[in-house]
């Protein structure tokens, strides 16, 4: 832990789980085609697991179309192989080296299942924004024990890094309504 209180370094860190949870979000399948929904795939590739970007350009030609354009023709099948064994319900369709995924239209059940792994990230976003909290209030009480800082210093920290943390609830409560909204988008 840092000997000084720096509430800059506490908003990046929480802006840093914001990060991950759009990330995250992104990577969830709505009706629509995403170049972020193939991100979680991993191609073994070279004898290592290597992220799809790495290997192939994704692109989307059309609202219900993903274009996968592999840049080595001798990767072709395993960039399918590994679309084909995701959990995405994408069925591969190879035409040289360009792979063609179909983005079929969402059931209801499966919505609300995409809606519920939303929630479970949403979850996983706000229990990191409270540990880097739980980390700066920590932080303040051992400078306020070492008496680094005044009691009163410390009281008016610990409420900024209350108030910051608030805040970055608030967006990641903005953020999951929106990907709800756009899930359950017929």
């Amino acid at each position: 832990m840092a000997t000084t209180f720096d509430l800059a370094d506490i908003k990046r860190r929480m802006q840093g789980a914001i990060n991950a949870f759009k990330h995250d979000l992104g990577s969830l399948r709505t009706g629509r085609a995403s170049p972020n929904l193939l991100d979680p795939i991993q191609i073994d590739a070279y004898g290592s697991l290597m992220p799809i970007v790495q290997v192939a350009t994704v692109s989307v030609p059309e609202p219900r179309l993903l274009s996968v354009q592999v840049w080595d023709r001798g990767m072709v099948a395993a960039v399918e192989k590994a679309i084909r064994e995701s959990d995405l319900g994408l069925n591969p369709q190879t035409e040289g080296q360009v792979i063609r995924l179909r983005i079929p239209e969402m059931n209801e059940q499966r919505r609300k299942e995409m809606v519920k792994v939303s929630h479970k990230y949403a979850e996983e976003a706000r229990v990191a924004v409270r540990h880097v909290r739980r980390d700066g209030l920590d932080l303040l009480k051992k400078l306020e024990k070492d008496h680094a800082i005044s009691e009163d210093d410390s009281k008016r920290h610990g409420e900024q890094v209350q108030k910051a943390t608030d805040q970055f609830v608030a967006e990641i409560e903005t953020l999951l309504v929106a990907k709800e909204k756009e899930i359950m988008q017929v």
